[in-house]
């Protein structure tokens, strides 16, 4: 109940409805109304009269879209057990692909679904999120629109699941593994991101770890059109990484310095498209190696081959994200998040996000998205991206995916690293711990269970509620020496 003795309930509604309203405006855009609702009606036909014209109060309510009635229907495909029993998964081999859709005709997906368990035996293991390649295909082209690490297109930028909510892509939680948030059982995967198409579509998901993905789950949603009208776009979505970035100058690896940037011309590049299009946002990862702030670097905008200044261009990486000065508090809204923060000192993992949902960057010939790493890009470090934009085919050919091996996040010794490779190594033992005594024929004693299990798993629980991660680190390092003390340290045949 929202009242005047529970104010921070209206607070937090606000933004929603806010983004709500957005959403119906720009993200399902008059032009597609329009070819979802061809009819052969005259009074349909008229623009002064049908369900998409300007000045009808009831079309422009911030659900209209929920409200017109169109000449559209609605499907999914998805990884249901046809034959009617519960075994709503799909396994993928290593080396090999999975087809997730298959659709013919004209339409556009409005949610992408997934969520999933690499091993059952290990539940919680991320180490999928830059082993699997999503890709997909419009209108029976051979190139593919989108081609990225699996976690990298939800946000999940450096091989770890963080969860998060904005307008476009959201990551929820699962069941929690010994009662913590740091990794859940499964993870739930979601994109809004609208991607039409005029003469069908094809999804795949590609295995490229040496081990089998167990249980993948998912949904497509999609509506199925009679045609969509020719300006509109095709969703793209590319992913990139440069580790580590040329730190140049004399000043290298310090946030203050008096270096100047004349052209842009080493800037990291998040995207080059070709064509006519509009960009609409992107996921940019930064591993620092240093203790100290790394984002003095601004972002330029490159639009229809211009040159340096561009008209576009920004005043530091924390603006580009909606943040105030050098953040180091993780948040997350509808357009905008630094969604993950390592540490407080900025050494280590960071993660951040816009979308130009409200404001797509328009072009009409090319793109070209970048930013500095470092102010002058005077910062040696590891910078990846996933960048998304809507266009007209053809566009042009991707840079080849990194190799699984060049994919892989770095391995940091800062506190945040150090707490989620010893909590993945803790759910790892506990496997262990419980097939050592199975393989005995007895049973686990329960004291050990309960100290380490119950007691240590809380107070490592609460260590990384409180993002305290050297705390978390420790209580790690001492719960899997116990564990170890007791069934070694090899792993079980």
């Amino acid at each position: 109940m929202i009242s005047r003795k529970n104010p921070d309930a209206l607070t937090l509604m606000l933004p929603i409805i806010a983004a709500i309203g957005i959403l119906a405006v720009t993200v399902y855009p008059e032009r597609v109304a329009r070819a979802e609702e061809k009819s052969t009606s005259d009074t349909m036909q008229n623009d002064e009269t049908s369900n998409t014209s300007p000045g009808r109060p009831m079309v422009e309510s911030i659900f209209s879209d929920m409200l017109i009635l169109r000449n559209s229907s609605s499907a999914r495909a998805s990884s249901w057990d046809q034959s009617g029993a519960n075994v709503d998964f799909r396994t993928i081999p290593p080396g090999e692909t999975l087809e997730l859709a298959n659709i013919e005709g004209a339409g556009c997906i409005r949610h992408i679904y997934f969520t999933m368990i690499r091993s059952f035996s290990e539940p919680g293991d991320p180490g999928f999120l830059r082993d699997l390649v999503l890709r997909a295909y419009w209108d029976g082209e051979t190139s593919p629109s989108i081609e990225t690490p699996f976690g990298d297109f939800f946000g999940q930028g450096h091989g770890r699941i963080r969860f998060f909510r904005s307008l476009m892509v959201t990551v929820n939680e699962g069941a929690e593994l010994l009662g913590n948030k740091a990794s859940t059982l499964s993870v739930g995967f979601n994109s809004y991101f609208p991607m039409p198409f005029s003469d069908g579509a094809r999804l795949t998901l590609t295995n490229e770890a040496n081990q089998q993905m167990q249980a993948v789950w998912y949904h497509i949603d999609y509506e199925k059109m009679d045609h969509i009208d020719p300006d509109i776009g095709r969703f793209h979505a590319q992913w990139r990484r440069n580790n580590p970035t040329k730190a140049i100058g004399d000043a290298i690896n310090t946030p203050l310095t008096g270096e100047k940037n004349p052209d842009g011309a080493e800037n990291y590049v998040i995207l080059d498209a070709k064509g006519h299009g509009n960009f609409v946002g992107y996921f940019l990862n930064v591993h620092n190696f240093f203790e100290t702030w790394y984002g003095e670097g601004d972002d330029m905008i490159f639009i229809d081959g211009e040159a340096w200044p561009p008209a576009m261009h920004g005043t530091g990486t924390e603006e580009c994200f909606g943040g105030g000065a050098c953040p180091n508090i993780e948040y997350a809204g509808p357009y905008t998040g630094f969604h993950v923060i390592g540490n407080k000192n900025y050494l280590g993992k960071t993660s951040m996000y816009r979308f130009h949902v409200a404001d797509p960057v328009r072009f009409q010939k090319s793109v070209k998205m970048t930013i500095e790493h470092g102010h002058a890009n005077n910062f040696a470090n590891d910078y990846s991206s996933t960048a998304f934009w809507y266009q007209a085919e053809p566009h042009a050919p991707f840079p080849a995916l990194l190799s699984r091996e060049e994919r892989q996040p770095v391995a940091g010794d800062d506190p945040h690293d150090r707490a989620y490779a010893g909590f993945a190594k803790l759910l790892a033992n506990r496997t262990r711990f419980f097939k050592h005594f199975q393989k005995k024929g007895i049973e686990a004693p329960k004291d050990v269970q309960e100290e380490i299990f119950t007691d240590i798993a809380a107070e490592i629980a609460k260590a990384f509620d409180a993002k305290d991660y050297a705390t978390a680190a420790e209580k790690c390092q001492t719960a899997n020496s116990k564990l170890e003390s007791i069934i070694g340290t090899e792993e079980q045949p």
